[in-house]
This record gives structure tokens, C-alpha cells and sequence, in this order.
């Protein structure tokens, strides 16, 4: 695949579910290099990315979106190539006919770790603010927040039958994001 002419078009490839029925992701994209589209339930894109590790960013997209992370199609390479990536990424987002949410204005929600501060409740908010609090019990605080979206996350994806163990990063909780270890 070294031109824009062999990338194949996105409505020829297989849809492929994001969670196999034994509650999986589709270990066959372990360690291999290439492209992924995300589609939601209604097979409607949301997503186009390029990876050293599709299997991990898959995992990724899938905590972080998981209510649009239903269906994929990939395109593996064998040897890593930036503008190979690229050029495919820019082709199925123009045969897609507009720019998914995840490649506009939604692409930090795809690509960034979860700011679980977004997510404070007002008691927590109230909490953190209080002037008696020193800087290690706001981070125990954020922590906790960290901890309640994790569980939400965690029960969401227990719901779409997720079965793979998901561990985020704890040093990461302490300032209120969430991401994969």
C-alpha cells in the first residue's frame, strides 16, 4: 500500500463489532499499524485514526466514547509510514462526505484523557473550594471524583458486555483525569 489508489474505499470494508460476543475487543489488531474508522449503533462514523497499536487506541476510543464505539473497519500496513496513515485517514474522511464529530470539534473527547472535573457535582465542587482545604486534600478530592466517573465508566462498559479487565492510570486520578495504564 504505497498510494492513495490502493487505499481501499471505506464502504467496501467489513464492519467488524467493537465487543465480540465473548466480551472482547478484536485481538487480531494487537501490535499491528494502520487505520480505524468507529461507527455507532446506526453504523453512522464517528471517528478516523491511525495507530503504531490499533488493539490499544480501540481500547482507548472504547473508554472514552463508549456510546459510539459499536462498529469499526480497519487498514492495516506493515511498516510504519506517517503519510501512508494520513492519506488514508483524509480519504475515508472525504468519501465519508463530511468530517465525523470525533475529527471536528469532539476529537479531544476521542484523543485526550477524560477530565473527570468536568463531571464534578456541585457537592464535590463545594468541597473542593473550601478554603480550609490544603492542596493534598483537593487532590484526595479530585481523586475520588477520578474514582466515580471511573465506576461509571467501568459500569457502561460492564453493561455493552465488556469482559477485558480495563485499568486506568492512578498517578493521573490525583489531578482528576482518567486514562489507560
Amino acid at each position: 500500500m504505497q498510494a492513495q489508489s490502493n487505499t481501499p474505499a471505506l464502504k467496501d470494508l467489513t464492519d467488524i463489532s467493537f465487543i465480540d460476543e465473548n466480551g472482547q475487543l478484536p485481538e487480531q489488531y494487537q501490535g499491528k499499524i494502520g487505520v480505524y474508522a468507529i461507527f455507532d449503533a446506526e453504523k453512522v462514523l464517528q471517528f478516523v485514526g491511525y495507530s503504531r497499536n490499533i488493539f490499544v487506541s480501540l481500547k482507548q476510543c472504547l473508554v472514552r466514547q463508549p456510546q459510539k464505539c459499536y462498529w469499526l473497519k480497519t487498514q492495516t500496513i506493515e511498516r510504519p509510514s506517517r503519510s501512508v496513515l494520513e492519506n488514508i485517514e483524509k480519504t475515508w474522511i472525504e468519501e465519508n462526505g463530511s468530517i465525523p464529530a470525533g475529527n471536528g470539534d469532539e476529537k479531544p473527547k476521542w484523543t485526550q484523557p477524560i477530565d473527570a472535573k468536568l463531571q464534578i457535582t456541585p457537592e464535590e465542587r463545594a468541597n473542593y473550594e473550601n478554603p480550609a482545604n490544603d492542596e493534598i486534600a483537593k487532590m484526595k478530592i479530585l481523586k475520588n471524583v477520578a474514582r466515580r466517573v471511573e465506576a461509571e465508566i467501568l459500569q457502561v462498559l460492564e453493561m455493552r458486555g465488556l469482559k477485558m479487565q480495563v485499568r486506568f492510570n492512578p498517578k493521573l486520578k490525583e489531578e482528576g483525569l482518567l486514562d489507560l495504564k
